[in-house]
């Protein structure tokens, strides 16, 4: 069946269940009830502290057929999944779920474990590296890989819709009673955002530290309440692997230019004003703009209320520097960030519940007046892709993209009209992340397109002196250049399934030949 962006989605699938196709970016009214994780009878004394990993999955009750979660604080400097992964497939446990937040490079040694059927199905925000390209080239898991947002998965795991088993939490430091944070210790990552929500409905939970603390382990990410046993490893990650992907200011004058032009867009769409709240991302354009508006902020005196989503070491300076006066964080992408949450009080953790869950009573991503997007491709009705490349290849992520899209007041993508030798600007993009009606503008070196469905916005570029074409000019200026692309060998047989926020269906992979 069609939804509402055109795509054919299943409402079958087996393994997976029913789904609704995507209808509009709040057309699907929630149902149901929170799940509640069952009660339990703590050990005497408190203790929870095992002696291995091991040991922990035995003592957790994990069996074939179970689902087990993690986050992905440590980003590329994660060692918790391969290392439980490997305990499980010594242990002689078989289909497992794997569900994590999201998946880096160094997870390619799951490999193995997949084909050799430990892991028979994953649901995650993305996938990258040797292991997004082998699930997208070969069918091995017994259902396609289920994409969900930061928010989307909140809500799966609230709903019951998501089921965790087990869920394994690793943090740079914890006490043996279960109080864990990631803020001290050799392995610091930062928030603890995403595995807030884990640890609070998953059946059974596992702390897992390298860094032992007296009690209590303050300051409390993760309470004692809900933590079952807590194991301590040689290491459990390196933060060097969090700066994965570009955290530092750009110098490419390309990015630049771009960035520069974003700033003026931003700058004449009426949202540019005392207290604003923004969401930066990462990336050296994104960085870039934020750089320029400290610059106009600077000479204006204006300042803004709060910044969110994850957190650099250069947001961190602004709100040190009082440009910011709040950071809400779910996740830190650099070591600058982690200092920063670790000393400065208005630099405050959030769950990933609390960040963009569409059926939480408020969430911080339906209150936010600027966010910077980026884009593997746009097509011509404004729907972004930021999963899969122009070979349709898996290669990123869902993450917050379409949450914060969805409730932001000026949703602003920066990209090249041109990556590589392929256009940005296409016809029709790869895999729909984020639907067209909740983009606004797109800023390129070659020009700036405002969506239609924007005419205020585009009238007040206009009285600021800035050109705009229409997307449609953008996609003939990239063409001209490249050419058009030729369309992709793929099969039929579907690879990964993507979910709106809401839990409905707005698009799938398909497996490239």
């Amino acid at each position: 069946m069609a939804n509402k962006v055109g795509r054919l989605v299943p409402s079958f699938v087996e393994n997976l269940g029913e789904f609704e196709p995507f209808a509009g970016v709040f057309a699907t009214p929630p149902t149901g009830r929170r799940y509640a994780p069952p009660l339990c009878k703590p050990a005497a004394g408190g203790k929870k502290l095992l002696s291995s990993l091991r040991q922990a999955i035995l003592a957790s009750g994990l069996q074939s057929g179970m689902t087990i979660s993690f986050h992905h604080h440590f980003r590329n400097g994660d060692l918790l999944v391969n290392m439980v992964v490997d305990e499980i497939a010594a242990l002689g446990l078989r289909d497992i779920t794997l569900a994590p937040s999201s998946l880096q490079s160094i997870h390619q040694a799951l490999i193995p474990h997949i084909r050799s059927g430990v892991i028979t199905a994953i649901t995650t925000s993305g996938l990258r590296g040797e292991l997004a390209e082998v699930l997208t080239r070969e069918s091995l898991l017994k259902s396609p890989v289920l994409i969900r947002s930061h928010g989307g998965r909140a809500r799966a795991i609230e709903s019951g819709e998501l089921k965790i088993d087990v869920a394994f939490l690793g943090a740079s430091a914890a006490d043996i009673y279960g109080n864990m944070n990631g803020i001290h210790g050799p392995a610091a990552c930062g928030s603890l955002g995403y595995a807030m929500v884990d640890a609070q409905y998953a059946d059974c939970v596992v702390g897992v530290t390298d860094n032992i603390v007296p009690y209590p382990a303050l300051p409390i990410s993760i309470p004692q309440t809900q933590v079952d046993f807590v194991v301590q490893v040689d290491k459990v990650g390196d933060p060097k692997g969090i700066m994965t992907g570009a955290t530092r200011l750009t110098r490419d004058p390309l990015e630049l230019y771009i960035a520069a032009q974003a700033t003026r867009v931003i700058e004449a769409s009426g949202y540019f004003c005392e207290g604003f709240s923004f969401q930066a991302g990462t990336g050296g354009a994104s960085l870039a703009v934020a750089k320029f508006l400290k610059e106009k902020m600077a000479a204006t005196g204006l300042r803004g209320g709060f910044s969110t989503g994850g957190s650099t070491g250069y947001i961190c300076e602004m709100l040190k520097e009082g440009y910011f006066s709040a950071i809400l964080d779910t996740q830190c992408f650099d070591l600058a960030a982690v200092e920063s949450l670790r000393t400065n009080p208005r630099h405050v953790e959030m769950s990933a519940s609390y960040y963009a869950n569409p059926h939480a009573k408020a969430c911080t991503a339906h209150i936010t007046d600027i966010m910077m997007l980026a884009a593997t491709e746009i097509d011509t009705a404004f729907n972004v892709n930021v999963l899969t490349g122009s070979d349709g290849i898996m290669m990123g992520a869902s993450g917050g993209h379409s949450d914060t899209a969805a409730g932001t007041k000026l949703r602003l993508v920066t990209a090249p009209l041109i990556r590589g030798r392929f256009p940005i600007v296409v016809d029709s993009v790869h895999t729909v992340i984020t639907p067209g009606e909740c983009i606004d503008v797109l800023v390129t070196e070659r020009g700036i397109a405002v969506n239609p469905t924007q005419p205020t916005l585009r009238e007040r570029l206009h009285e600021a002196g800035i050109a705009t074409v229409s997307i449609e000019e953008l996609q003939w200026r990239a063409e001209k250049l490249t050419g058009k692309p030729e369309p992709l060998a793929q099969g039929d047989e579907l690879v990964a399934l993507v979910e709106y926020r809401d839990g409905t269906l707005i698009d799938v992979v398909r497996r490239v030949l």
